[in-house]
């Protein structure tokens, strides 16, 4: 935890963000969720709107604030004998309570119970969207089906302003971030299995941090976004995509993609395709910065995209034009970037297009742009990440040439001559907006440009 002072400052914040509304706000920390049965639990993780706002890291916590006459309390149950003698003594609640900076406490059930008079009396109850089943359930239990906007907004509004103290933490978490790609990057070996390097890689952010800040994606198949799957052993001549993150102990996310040539060196085709990216991720960092729409920096590295691969003959036309189209998106399906912070997607369980929209963006329904996570024009303090990609998806492109999507703009013979067996390249950094422009965060990046990349895996292998 902060100092109590961090958080009473957070909700003094978010007090005044909320001038005008009455009623009470309801904060639901998380409960533990058991896996196979009750006493065998899914690893512990709290609600990132609860750790900012109180820091309590312990399941079965609640917290309201009364909006009206300012007073807030914080409801848990003190253990039992029982639990000591299985999980050991614990402060009490009044004293975690208190390291909050909140006066009073009061057991669990007695929040519900101050729920169900607020609403009995005609107060306004404000709540936020449940992550979690078990808080959902409940919510629904007292009769609350709709999360308050107003809580939603002020909340964003503040946490996506990172302070000081949560930057040097996300440097930190960075800095794992890139030991742990060290790691996996020297593991990668002909005929070494993928799940051998996974294993190395988490070991770092188990052993220096909370683990890792989400599902860890290695894969020679990068044309699937998501793979889990890390059966299979490293083959010769393809490429391996790593994305991964660790989650520090304070709980702050870091989130890198690299894109490794198996054998140590690239091809000439997997070379062409991977300077497009790296030139793409530099071209976005070039223009991040205050005041800049985000929206308008993925659709800027969509024309040059567009440019490069029309020099490769795969497609044809104006770029900008072709931007437009959304013919990019047959390339780079996903959007440039999300926000990060203390979760890895940060506050998108609030609802992406509030997170990550300003009141007058609308949300493209343009292939790869509509999944734009993040569009807001940058201000200081905003964390992000920049992760351009191009990927051949044999599934999307004969989707495409089926239904004629493209306009007679994509060159769909080459393609189906020379990349459906390619698989897909990422390169993604994260971010800080900085009144001068950006900065990468931690202390160095991980290489990044085709020559970097090589240079690092020859000397992983002198060194072995």
């Amino acid at each position: 935890m902060f100092g109590k002072e961090v958080y009473e400052a957070r909700r003094r914040a978010l007090r005044e963000r909320l001038v005008g509304q009455t009623g009470i706000a309801l904060f639901l920390g998380n409960v533990e969720s058991p896996a196979q049965y009750r006493d065998n639990c899914y690893k512990w993780r709290q609600d990132s709107n609860w750790l900012y706002f109180f820091g309590i890291d312990e399941p079965r916590f609640a917290a309201i604030l009364d909006l009206d006459n300012g007073t807030e309390t914080v409801y848990a149950d003190d253990f039992t004998l029982d639990d000591i003698v299985w999980m050991g003594p614990m402060p009490s609640v009044q004293s975690l309570a208190e390291k909050a900076g909140v006066a009073a406490s009061a057991p669990y059930a007695k929040a519900f119970e101050a729920v169900k008079k607020a609403l009995a009396k005609g107060r306004k109850v404000h709540s936020l969207p449940p992550s979690r089943y078990y808080n959902e359930m409940l919510l629904k239990q007292l009769g609350i089906t709709q999360a308050s906007e107003a809580l939603i907004r002020a909340i964003i509004s503040l946490r996506l302003v990172k302070e000081p103290r949560e930057i040097a933490l996300i440097d930190a978490a960075c800095r794992l971030g890139y030991e742990m790609h060290s790691v996996a990057r020297r593991g990668i070996r002909i005929g070494v299995k993928e799940q051998e390097i996974v294993g190395a890689m988490e070991a770092v952010s188990l052993a220096k941090g909370w683990g890792v800040s989400f599902p860890t994606i290695l894969t020679q198949h990068g044309e699937i976004f998501h793979c889990h799957s890390h059966e299979a052993p490293v083959e010769a001549g393809k490429l391996m995509v790593i994305d991964a993150g660790v989650e520090s102990n304070e709980h702050y996310a870091s989130d890198y993609t690299r894109t490794y040539p198996t054998g140590g060196r690239y091809t000439p085709r997997q070379r062409d395709i991977y300077s497009i990216v790296y030139e793409c991720n530099e071209y976005a960092f070039s223009l991040t910065a205050p005041g800049v729409a985000y929206r308008d920096v993925h659709i800027a590295v969509a024309v040059r995209m567009l440019e490069r691969l029309r020099e490769l003959g795969l497609v044809s036309g104006d770029p900008s034009e072709m931007a437009e189209q959304g013919i990019a998106g047959l390339f780079m399906p996903h959007g440039l970037g999300h926000n990060m912070g203390l979760d890895v997607h940060d506050m998108e369980d609030l609802g992406e297009d509030l997170v990550g929209y300003d009141e007058d963006q609308k949300r493209s329904s343009l292939p790869g742009l509509r999944s734009l996570r993040m569009a807001r024009r940058l201000v200081p303090g905003n964390v992000l990440t920049d992760e351009p990609g191009i990927y051949f998806i044999p599934a999307l492109i004969a989707a495409w040439k089926k239904e004629k999507r493209d306009g007679g703009r994509v060159n769909y013979a080459k393609l189906e001559a020379e990349y459906l067996d390619f698989g897909g390249i990422r390169v993604e950094d994260d971010v800080l907006v900085t009144a001068e422009g950006a900065r990468r965060l931690g202390d160095r990046r991980l290489p990044a440009s085709p020559d970097e990349v090589e240079e690092a895996m020859q000397q992983d292998r002198r060194s072995a």
